[in-house]
């Protein structure tokens, strides 16, 4: 991303030599004759580094005050400039904001360099230390600039889906080489004019041109389905799923990681701001998530006819199959204080109206009974997205999960668990 300097200096030919020492390739320039002028370039780009001339009305102290206070969420580099080379002069500056002071005539070699330090250091500063990618606050920063730019652009929000339990089951150091792998993938596709950021821990945004968003977005599920695997052991390859260990997440079982990407591009709409760009891509992320593979999705222009919009309501239904009667009733009446709409069944064909939690007991262990249920409930398209938590009195991990389960709950539990994860699938399966 192009950094981003703004000038306030009434002097025409000054701030225009100062433009052109400044102005390259990956720096632009504003220049301003008054604050009310450079407040747009504030409020809109947000720059790194602020040049202040003592040309401008009032105290130079004053003014830097002023701006200070004005980008306090931002925190940009302030160099106050001025013809005087008095100490007190200086002085009043640094305190009142300033970062630097240089004092005119100024050496052109020794002012771009220090120009230059200044915006490296600006930009170090803003850097995630794991990663070394810029943090959130200079990623949407980033996309406040895109906002005033005149090209054509495309944005993608990049997610890596399951990483937290991949973190879990396989530790910090190995989620931290998967991220650090991506972060390479990512890089090799772009060039010196895109922009890679950090939203998250999981989470990145790449800035580009409209173009080669698609493009980029393909690469990066392609490549990231190919070597993700690479950080499995062979058990979890073989087996298909993670499982998960620790003292609340012990007996779920969880899919692989996988990248999702939300890509929208100016294209289609116009943004007023960052917040409402954000959220787009937010809610287009969202949308291109799949179970178990890399996905994208790019944001296309609406065609709508009358009635083409169905709206879904919550599905708050839970249908229990339990052999022990005195537990039905338990489950029913603590689930329906909860405000769930609760079913209890014999038989697996009688489940009406996909419920969003299925709750399983496992059977005997001798027949294992619930487990074939699981697996015929798991044939059936319409439960889907349905989520299964299997209780079973056999405490053999695996076996629950690989009959489908998304759950495994050894009895007895604690109901309050058993609540806190019917919450959790519930809000997934609705969000």
């Amino acid at each position: 991303m192009q950094s981003v300097t703004l000038i306030i200096d009434k002097r025409r030919e000054l701030s225009v030599k100062y433009k052109k020492l400044l102005e390259n390739k990956l720096s632009k320039v504003f220049v301003s004759k008054n604050l009310i002028s450079a407040m747009k370039t504030i409020q809109d780009q947000e720059p790194d580094l602020i040049l202040i001339s003592d040309s401008v009305e009032g105290e130079l102290g004053d003014y830097c005050k002023k701006i200070r206070a004005l980008t306090y969420n931002m925190r940009p580099i302030i160099v106050a400039m001025s013809k005087s080379a008095e100490l007190q002069d200086r002085l009043n500056a640094l305190e009142n904001g300033a970062d630097d002071f240089l004092s005119e005539p100024v050496n052109s070699e020794e002012f771009t360099m220090r120009m230059k330090a200044h915006l490296r250091r600006e930009f170090e500063s803003n850097l995630d230390n794991k990663k070394l990618l810029p943090n959130k606050n200079y990623s949407i920063r980033a996309l406040k600039r895109v906002l005033s730019s005149k090209e054509m652009w495309g944005c993608l929000l990049i997610s890596i889906e399951n990483f937290k339990n991949y973190r879990e089951t396989y530790t910090e150091l190995a989620s931290d080489k998967l991220i650090q792998t991506f972060c390479a993938i990512m890089q090799s596709s772009l060039n010196e004019d895109d922009y890679l950021g950090n939203i998250s821990e999981n989470e990145f945004l790449i800035i580009t041109n409209s173009l080669k968003a698609e493009k980029i977005a393909n690469f990066l599920t392609f490549a990231f389905d190919s070597v993700a695997k690479k950080f499995y052991s062979p058990q979890d390859i073989k087996r298909g799923y993670m499982i998960m260990h620790g003292d609340e997440i012990a007996g779920m079982r969880s899919g692989f990681v996988n990248a999702t990407i939300g890509v929208v591009t100016n294209e289609v709409n116009k943004y007023n701001d960052a917040s409402q760009l954000f959220s787009s891509l937010v809610n287009i992320k969202n949308l291109a998530k799949l179970p178990n593979h890399s996905n994208y999705l790019i944001e296309r222009a609406k065609l709508s006819a009358k009635n083409s919009v169905e709206t879904t309501s919550f599905n708050n239904k839970i249908c229990i199959l339990e052999q022990d009667e005195a537990m039905k009733i338990l489950l029913k009446t603590i689930l329906e204080l909860q405000g769930y709409e609760i079913h209890i069944v014999e038989d697996f064909n009688n489940i009406k109206n996909q419920p969003a939690v299925i709750i399983l007991d496992a059977g005997s262990a001798e027949k294992f009974e619930g487990l074939e249920v699981c697996k015929d409930i798991r044939t059936q398209q319409e439960f889907a997205n349905t989520k299964i938590i299997v209780t079973s009195i056999f405490h053999d991990k695996e076996l629950v999960l690989n009959s489908g389960a998304d759950l495994y709950l050894p009895k007895p539990y604690e109901l309050p668990h058993l609540i806190k994860w019917v919450k959790s699938f519930m809000d997934e399966v609705n969000f």
